[in-house]
């Protein structure tokens, strides 16, 4: 894989096309992208997909908080010298993609939001809560072996298979990429995004909203707030599918994608 600012990514399509800049969820990596990413290069577009630091093949750089991961995907935009793009954000890549979006409004052509929040009266959901916990959060990392991480991961979703294991294991890999989930999660007070209130819909830029209509960890009601909150939306429900839409329904997820960009841009 490709580095740049630190992060290991991948990325297809023509070096000139306009860009999509994809990033992954918690705790998964770039490999999430694994089929839209060639479905985007089909269509001109140049897709490019960062591992998070901590997560797949990008080492952990300390704090992992919240804030450090907006300023690490802004580094890694400008050392690609991306002048203008499309996040395409899924869990936590989207309260890390769309606060970044929020502070670069000038770099975004539209968005795909997905399975994700951005609301200040937000609640995080049972294992988050866990993770923020001094002391629980440490015990729950200490006793996450490969086995339960894999049975956690596919109790969620049944699309997991073990190559998607392995890949996203390694989030887990050492103590520091560890401490950083524990760093994300307690760093993720909603009551950060007061500031950005009205900023997200001030962008004007058309957003697509790809949901699985079975997410217990972000509703599809979160995605019926957007579409109110945003002023140009398309709310694409996918049944069937969880939190892990992408991996549940990678094909419709695509197809979703790529018909967004033909039409909207």
């Amino acid at each position: 894989m490709k580095s740049a600012a630190g992060l290991a990514y991948r990325e297809t399509g023509p070096a000139d096309g306009p860009v999509a800049l994809l990033v992954h969820g918690y705790p998964q990596s770039s490999y999430m992208w694994r089929h839209l990413l060639p479905a985007l290069a089909a269509a001109g577009r140049r897709a490019v997909a960062p591992d998070l630091a901590g997560f797949g093949d990008s080492p952990a750089d300390p704090p992992g908080t919240w804030e450090r991961h907006v300023e690490r995907l802004e580094r890694f935009r400008r050392e690609l010298g991306i002048e203008r793009c499309v996040p395409v954000v899924h869990d936590w890549g989207g309260l890390i993609g769309l606060w970044w979006a929020c502070e670069q409004p000038d770099a975004v052509d539209a968005l795909v939001i997905s399975s994700t929040g951005f609301f200040p009266d937000g609640k995080w959901h049972g294992m988050a809560r866990a993770l923020r916990e001094p002391g629980t959060g440490e015990q729950l990392l200490e006793a996450a072996d490969r086995e339960t991480v894999a049975a956690v991961l596919r109790q969620s979703s049944a699309s997991f298979g073990d190559d998607d294991i392995a890949e996203y294991w390694k989030a887990y890999a050492d103590p520091d990429r560890r401490r950083g989930h524990l760093e994300l999660y307690r760093s993720g007070d909603f009551a950060k995004l007061k500031r950005f209130e009205g900023k997200l819909a001030g962008l004007g830029a058309p957003a697509l909203l790809v949901w699985g209509a079975g997410d217990p960890f972000a509703p599809v009601a979160g995605a019926h707030r957007f579409a109110r909150e945003l002023p140009d939306t398309e709310l694409v429900v996918i049944e069937d599918a969880g939190h892990f839409v992408w991996e549940d329904a990678p094909m419709r997820c695509a197809e979703a994608v790529t018909a967004f960009f033909a039409a909207r841009l």
